[in-house]
């Protein structure tokens, strides 16, 4: 019992996510995204296209475009009901984050336009006080950040093209440990340097006439190159080393189509997350005695592409105010025989509402609020046997925009 559990610990670094989105992806990074339930590709015409949709410049308003946004994420606690015994039974702590991000659009150049976009695309936390759930996960965190320079070329009227580089940012944070039923004590604290690396994007945009916006988007997978010093403590023996591993922050295929009737603009998007790439955790250490125990084995992981279905309406009631709606249903990537404490993942349903002010011809104020339901779902593994329900996250995102 010691060795399984133990080993199914020290396989789960740096894997916690949120109880929110699909895996540890955090699609909506500004204010019009969350209004909208990610439905934001085709119809992203502000500085945000920058991230969204980099082709959609093309067609953006010819003008210095920047837009500063701030998202407050609340992750509910999560409920795991153990079959085997109450004992084993407990609750997550709830979480909350503040997300700040950047998009900057320039001017027209022959063409040309370029952009900028600074944002935290995967990552958040999990923690877990009960004995039982802290043999596993008693504080994950994940945090990644995403600067993204892009250029589009307009084509004509009806087309533009877009590309850019992303240079990625991550680092991890693991503690977990205690006495498991029938074994000896052990104690794993891993604390993560920054590392950086990089990726690339592609997006098109088509407008067969001025109503229409049919877009395609492609973010390419980036290995995340994680390391840091671990300090352990196994049956009271204390061991300070480095430990090193890779994670994918997965490619995303978006394919999005808006229409406008007068006042009223309307998205349907689908987007495909590559979670396929993570096959296993293989975990690397400077410590020879580690290295060749059971715990620097590769662990099977085995998680599912996703697909997520997303619908948003925008209408203008006047020339100062446009109200957001949106809906999406997304699925989890994360199958049966490795769910656990580090990320208890379900299929989600959004719902979102909010809206943009017009301050004057320059400045506008966003507001999105987003309600994320999960599913209860059922493990049963070596490391969970019983039910996780309750999880929920709520963003609340305002964002400020500007044009000169």
């Amino acid at each position: 019992m010691k060795k399984s559990i133990s080993l199914l610990a020290l396989a789960s670094i740096m894997v916690a996510g949120t109880a929110y989105g699909s895996g540890y992806r955090i699609p909506e990074q500004s204010s019009d995204s969350v209004a909208k339930a990610g439905a934001h590709i085709a119809s992203s015409t502000g500085a945000d296209s920058s991230y969204y949709n980099p082709a959609n410049m093309g067609f953006a308003e010819d003008a210095w475009l920047m837009e500063i946004d701030l998202t407050y994420i609340h992750l509910t606690s999560i409920d795991y009901t153990d079959a085997r015994s109450p004992g084993f039974n407990g609750s997550s702590e709830q979480e909350n984050f503040l997300l700040p991000t950047l998009f900057v659009v320039s001017p027209d150049y022959n063409n040309f336009r370029f952009g900028l976009s600074f944002t935290a695309p995967y990552g958040l936390a999990k923690q877990w006080k009960d004995p039982y759930p802290a043999l596993f996960a008693r504080k994950f965190e994940l945090q990644v950040f995403d600067m993204n320079p892009t250029v589009a070329y307009k084509i004509n009227d009806y087309f533009s093209l877009a590309g850019g580089a992303r240079l990625i940012v991550s680092t991890a944070q693991a503690e977990f440990g205690g006495t498991p039923p029938g074994g000896v004590p052990y104690d794993i604290n891993l604390d993560g340097d920054y590392g950086t690396d990089w990726g690339w994007n592609l997006a098109l945009a088509l407008k067969p006439n001025e109503n229409s916006n049919i877009s395609a988007t492609y973010r390419s997978n980036v290995n995340l190159n994680l390391s840091g010093d671990v300090k352990a403590s196994l049956a009271g023996m204390g061991l300070t080393t480095s430990g090193d591993t890779e994670l994918p922050a997965p490619a995303v295929f978006t394919l999005a189509g808006a229409y406008t009737w007068n006042d009223l603009t309307i998205e349907l998007t689908w987007d495909r997350t590559f979670w396929s790439e993570y096959e296993e955790l293989d975990l690397d250490f400077g410590n020879p005695m580690l290295e060749g125990s059971p715990f620097g084995m590769a662990m099977p992981k085995n998680w599912d592409d996703t697909d997520a279905f997303r619908i948003s309406a925008s209408y203008a009631f006047n020339d100062a105010f446009t109200g957001m709606l949106g809906f999406a249903v997304d699925s989890n990537p994360v199958p049966d025989e490795t769910i656990g404490f580090q990320l208890p993942d379900s299929d989600p349903l959004l719902f979102s509402v909010g809206g943009r002010y017009n301050i004057n011809e320059r400045a506008s104020f966003g507001l999105g609020f987003l309600y994320d339901y999960k599913e209860s779902r059922t493990a049963n593994n070596r490391e969970a046997v019983g039910e996780f329900e309750n999880a929920a996250a709520f963003l609340l995102s305002a964002g400020f925009s500007y044009k000169f």
